[in-house]
C-alpha cells in the first residue's frame, strides 16, 4: 500500500465513523421503537454529533469550489433546518388556534438568544484556550454578514416600537424587509471571491487531491446525508431531552424557555464547536454568525407567509405583549453582539461578557417570575403532564373530592368510568408511545410557559 492510498483512506475512515454513530438514532426514528427518554436522548444526540462532523467536512471541502462565506451559509442553512420545521408548524397552526402564534415567536426568540449567549461565547472561549490566549479574528468577508445582521436588528426594533401604538404583529412589510435582507445577504456572499490556492487542514485534507468531479459528488453527499439525519432526529431529540429533564425533576420553566430551543439549535452549535476545538475559531464563529443572520431574517420573514397561506389571504401574525418584549430583548442582545464584533476581533472578555449577560437574563427572568407569582398561580399546574393531559393540580385534586356539574361523586364510585361520565367528567387522555408525545409535548411545553 502506497503512502498516498493510506492517507486517502484516513478521511474516509472518519466519514464512515461519523455515519456509523448517526445510524442508530436514524434507525430508532424510522422504526418508532420506544425506549426510556434518557436512552433515546443519547442516541439522537450522538446522531446529531455525527451529522455535525459531516457538515463540517462538507463546509471545509466546499471552500475549494465556492467562496468561504457561501460555504458557511450553506452549512448554517442546513444546520438550522430543525428550527425552521418547528416554527413553521406553529405558524401554520396559529391560523386555526391563535395561541400557536405566541409559541412560534417564543421558540424563535429563545433560539436566537441561545445562539449568541451560549454558541458565540463558547466558540470564543474555546478558541482562546486552544490558541494559547490569542483573540479570535474574523476575515474581512464576515463584515457582509455583520452588516446585514445589523440591518435586520435595526428593523426588529421597530416591531417593539409599533406595539407601543397598536397591537403587535408581524405583517407583510416585515416579510418584505426580512426576506429582502436575506436575499441581499446571499447575493453579496456569493459574489465574494473564492481564495485561489486555498488549502484545508485536518483529517479531510487528503480529499482536496481528489479529481474535481469526484470531489463535488462527495461534497454534495456530505451535505445531503447530514441534512436528512438532522431533519429526522432533531424533533425526537428535543422531546426526549425535555422528558429526561422532567424525570430528573428539572424545573418546567427551564425546560420550556431554554432546553427545548437548545435541542433544536444543537446541529449548528455542534458544527461550530467542532471547528473551535480544532483551532478553527473563525470558521466556527462564522457558522454561528451566518445562522444568526439566517434565523433573524429568513425565519422571521417566513412565519407570516406560512400563517397567511393557511389563513387563505394576506394576514398579520399576532404577537402579545410578552412576545413584543421578547423581540426587544433579542434585538438588544443582537445589537450588543454586533458592536462587539464590529472590529472583526474579539477576545475572551467579549465571550465572557456575552455569556454573563445571557445567564443574568435567565436569572432575572426566574426571579421576576417568582416575584410576580407567575408559578404560584392556581391556573398554572406544577406538573406539565397534568397540564397537558388532565388539566388540574394533583395536590388540589387530592384535597377535593371528585365532582362534576351535577354535584360530588359518591366516594365508592369515584373511580368508575360510567359514573364519572354521568357526572360530566371526561376521561383522561393517556400517552401511548412516541406518537402521542410527538403530537402534544412540544406545544404543551410552550403552552405551559404562557399559562394553561
Amino acid at each position: 500500500m502506497t503512502a498516498r492510498s493510506a492517507s486517502m483512506r484516513r478521511p474516509f475512515t472518519w466519514i464512515a465513523l461519523a455515519v456509523a454513530i448517526a445510524v442508530p438514532g436514524f434507525v430508532l426514528r424510522l422504526t418508532h421503537f420506544t425506549h426510556t427518554p434518557g436512552f433515546e436522548a443519547v442516541l439522537f444526540g450522538v446522531a446529531i454529533l455525527g451529522a455535525a462532523f459531516l457538515l463540517g467536512a462538507a463546509g471545509e471541502l466546499a471552500e475549494l469550489e465556492i467562496s468561504a462565506g457561501l460555504a458557511l451559509a450553506a452549512v448554517a442553512l442546513i444546520a438550522v433546518l430543525p428550527e425552521y420545521a418547528v416554527d413553521m408548524v406553529f405558524a401554520w397552526k396559529a391560523a386555526d388556534d391563535p395561541q400557536y402564534a405566541h409559541f412560534a415567536a417564543a421558540n424563535m426568540t429563545g433560539a436566537n438568544r441561545l445562539l449568541i449567549g451560549i454558541g458565540w461565547s463558547a466558540v470564543i472561549l474555546i478558541f482562546w484556550f486552544k490558541r494559547r490566549h490569542r483573540p479570535l479574528v474574523l476575515a474581512t468577508s464576515h463584515s457582509v454578514e455583520l452588516a446585514f445582521l445589523l440591518a435586520a436588528t435595526a428593523w426588529a426594533f421597530t416591531i417593539f416600537i409599533r406595539s407601543l401604538f397598536r397591537d403587535g404583529s408581524l405583517n407583510i412589510i416585515d416579510v418584505i424587509v426580512f426576506v429582502s435582507l436575506f436575499c441581499g445577504y446571499l447575493y453579496f456572499t456569493s459574489r465574494s471571491e473564492k481564495k485561489e490556492g486555498h488549502t484545508i487542514s485536518g483529517p479531510m485534507a487528503p480529499l482536496a487531491d481528489l479529481p474535481k468531479r469526484k470531489r463535488r459528488i462527495l461534497i454534495l453527499a456530505l451535505f445531503v446525508i447530514p441534512a436528512a439525519a438532522i431533519l429526522a432526529v432533531a424533533e425526537p431529540f428535543a422531546e426526549s431531552l425535555v422528558e429526561t429533564g422532567e424525570h430528573l425533576g428539572i424545573d418546567e420553566f427551564i425546560l420550556v424557555q431554554w432546553l427545548a430551543p437548545l435541542a433544536s439549535e444543537a446541529p449548528e452549535m455542534g458544527v461550530a464547536l467542532m471547528f473551535a476545538f480544532r483551532g478553527m475559531g473563525a470558521m466556527g464563529l462564522g457558522v454561528l454568525v451566518s445562522s444568526k443572520v439566517n434565523q433573524w431574517t429568513l425565519l422571521v420573514g417566513t412565519l407570516p407567509i406560512v400563517y397567511s397561506i393557511n389563513k387563505g389571504g394576506v394576514s398579520e401574525l399576532p404577537l402579545d405583549n410578552r412576545q413584543n418584549f421578547e423581540f426587544l430583548l433579542t434585538s438588544a442582545q443582537s445589537l450588543f453582539a454586533v458592536l462587539l464584533l464590529v472590529s472583526l476581533r474579539i477576545n475572551w472578555r467579549g465571550g465572557l461578557l456575552l455569556l454573563f449577560l445571557f445567564v443574568s437574563q435567565i436569572v432575572t427572568a426566574l426571579v421576576v417570575e417568582e416575584t410576580v407569582g407567575g408559578r404560584a398561580h392556581d391556573h398554572r399546574p406544577r406538573n406539565l403532564r397534568r397540564c397537558l393531559y388532565r388539566g388540574g393540580d394533583s395536590r388540589a385534586d387530592q384535597r377535593r373530592p371528585a365532582a362534576g356539574p351535577r354535584g360530588p361523586l359518591p366516594q365508592g364510585a369515584a373511580a368508575a368510568a360510567p359514573e364519572r361520565r354521568r357526572h360530566g367528567i371526561q376521561p383522561r387522555l393517556t400517552i401511548s408511545g412516541r406518537g402521542a408525545r410527538r403530537l402534544h409535548l412540544r406545544a404543551g411545553l410552550l403552552r405551559y410557559r404562557y399559562g394553561c
